[in-house]
Parts: structure tokens; sequence; C-alpha cells
């Protein structure tokens, strides 16, 4: 592997010492790239457009992250700050310089990239769903399906490669690992292509599911801690190497994504089976543009408001629980509560208007 690796680190420099210039643009391409956008910006759109393709994108986002962590587990990838730091690759010292930034300093195993990973589920999921609204039924419109497919398909090869580039440039990735990140992202994508039972999972399966993912990864957790493994040493080697203390979040670390996935995926099961969502999102308001508007408006508004509370970080115990409870809170009050709250105020309007 030192070899994958030392060829990674030149790809690294090469892109660091090159492209120095558009390190703007591809931090921004890292936070596109985010796994927590899923919840905050691309679920919220997506769902109002159409709450099946919404409730899809979550559960291929908490399947696939939860994939990610166990791949990580068993990989053991190293990432690049902290490698060329303890490798016995290079001699005499002369380990070659990598420039860290902000968000460099990931806590978790490097290979695969959670980054690109998360990001070629949603996307894979946004392209196919948006493919799905426009199938050709005439010969002119099968010309401009295969014109809008050929586009669709080239933005999202733009925007993963962007990403791939991106968490190479920062040297939080080497390139095999966003590679590997990108493609089974879009294989757990395409799996949930063609399993449909998800759109109308009752509260027991969502539960169930949660249980089961919980108990598998902490399970795994316990087998590898008996056998003398620490799946905490990436964490050791980030607070080691990291250029700055400050640039290291516990929620980076391999259990705050876990958790923040299970709160999601509770809140979406909560509220998908709830009344307030058979009133308000399978109601007769729910086709109106008016109302997907004021609730995409509402929801992009109460996001960003909710994203200024801050865990507290001093206890990851209670910082783990507080991050399931605002998980689940963020996709009830997506899905059920703020849909509600707006059909409420519609049907109010209409009865004053008549």
């Amino acid at each position: 592997m030192d070899f994958v690796y030392s060829s990674g680190v030149l790809v690294i420099q090469h892109l660091q010492n090159n492209y120095r210039e558009c390190h703007e643009f591809l931090n921004l391409m890292s936070t596109v790239g985010d796994p927590r956008n899923i919840f905050s910006i691309y679920f919220p759109l997506w769902f109002h457009l159409s709450y099946n393709v919404g409730i899809k994108m979550i559960w291929v986002a908490v399947i696939g992250d939860w994939c990610n962590l166990i791949l990580k587990w068993i990989l053991f990838g190293q990432r690049p700050y902290w490698w060329v730091h303890e490798t016995h690759f290079y001699h005499n010292n002369s380990f070659p310089h990598l420039e860290q930034f902000h968000i460099t300093c990931e806590t978790g195993p490097g290979n695969p990239s959670g980054h690109a990973m998360g990001s070629s589920c949603v996307w894979y999921v946004m392209i196919t769903s948006a493919l799905s609204f426009t199938r050709p039924s005439k010969y002119f419109q099968t010309c401009r399906f295969r014109l809008l497919k050929s586009c669709l398909w080239m933005i999202f090869w733009l925007i993963q490669i962007s990403v791939c580039i991106s968490r190479v440039f920062i040297a939080t990735h080497f390139p095999h690992q966003v590679i590997f990140g990108l493609l089974a992202g879009m294989l757990v994508a395409e799996v949930f292509n063609h399993i449909p039972s998800v759109y109308n999972a009752s509260l027991k399966a969502y539960l169930q599911t949660n249980i089961f993912l919980f108990c598998f990864a902490l399970g795994f957790h316990l087998l590898l801690q008996s056998m003398d493994i620490n799946l905490l040493w990436s964490v050791t080697k980030a607070k080691k190497w990291c250029a700055n203390p400050d640039w290291i979040h516990l929620d980076t670390s391999p259990f705050a994504g876990l958790v923040r996935n299970l709160g999601a995926l509770f809140g979406l099961g909560l509220a998908v089976n709830s009344q307030m969502f058979s009133e308000s999102c399978k109601g007769k308001n729910s086709y109106k543009i008016r109302f997907k508007l004021m609730c995409v408006t509402a929801t992009l508004t109460s996001l960003q408001l909710y994203d200024l509370i801050k865990l507290p970080t001093h206890t990851e115990l209670l910082f783990y629980i507080l991050s399931f409870c605002k998980s689940a809170s963020v996709l009830l009050g997506v899905v059920a509560v703020i849909p509600y709250c707006v059909h409420l105020l519609i049907g109010d309007e209409e009865r004053k208007l008549s």
C-alpha cells in the first residue's frame, strides 16, 4: 500500500502546487459533497417536489453512510495529512509537505471517502428521479429526452469529479479512496431503485431498521475491540498531526455520523406515519404549487436558523444523544410539522375568502 499512498501524495502535491488559486472553489465543492447537506438542503427541496424521492433519498443516504462506516472500520484507510508523518516509506525525514486547510482534519479512517460516497448516493437519486419524471412518448420527445439525459449525467459527473478532486486537494483523502467512495455510493443508490417498499414502510419497519443498524455497528465495534483492535486509532492520529487543534471536530468522528443518520431515519419514520403527514403532504393541498413553495421557503428558513444551534461537545455521550434528537427533530419538522402548519394556514385563508 505504500506505493499507492506515495503515488497519491504526488497527486496531492501536484494539485496543491499547480491549482492553488482554485482552493476557494475546491473548498466549496467539498462543502457541496458534505453528507450533512443532504438533510439541510437536498432533502427538503426534493421532498416537497416529490415526497417519494425525498423518502428514498434519506434511505439511500442513511444506508450509504452506514456502509461507509463499516467499510472504514474494515479497511483501516490512512489519510494523507497524517500518513506522510508516520510512514517509513520516505528516508532521512524527507517526508513531503502537504498543506492543510480548516476542513482537512477528518478524524475517521479514510477509505472509502464519506463525502464522495454520500454525494454520489444523493446525486444519483436526484438524476435518476429527474429522468423518471420526463419519460418520452413521441419521437421528437425521445430526442429531447436523450439530450436531457446526456446533460444531467454530464452535470452528475462534473459535480462528482469536482468533489473528489477537492477531497484530494485538501489532503484528507488519497485518490483511490474517493474513487472507491464514488462507485460504492452509486451502487447503494442503484440498489434502492429496486426496493419500492421503502416508500410505504411502517413505523415498525423504521424502528427495526434502526435497531439492526445500531446493533450491527455496535456489535462489530465490540468484536473488533475484543480482538484488541482500537477503532479510535484514527482520532489519535488526527489529534497528533492536525496543524490546528481547532480544526478537529467531534462531529467528524465515526460514531457521530452513525448517530446523526439513525436520528434522521427515526424522525422520518415518525413523520411519514403521522396524521400530520397524511393531512398535509397527502391531502388536497399537496398538489398546489403555492403549498409546495410555502413549504420549501418555511423549511429552508427554519433549517438555517436551526443550524445555528450548536451542540455541547465536552461530553461525548451527551453530544451523541443530542445529535440523535436534533436529526430526528429536523426530519420530523420538514416532513410533518411544517407542511401541516402550512396546510392549516392555507385552509384558514380559504375559509376567510369563502
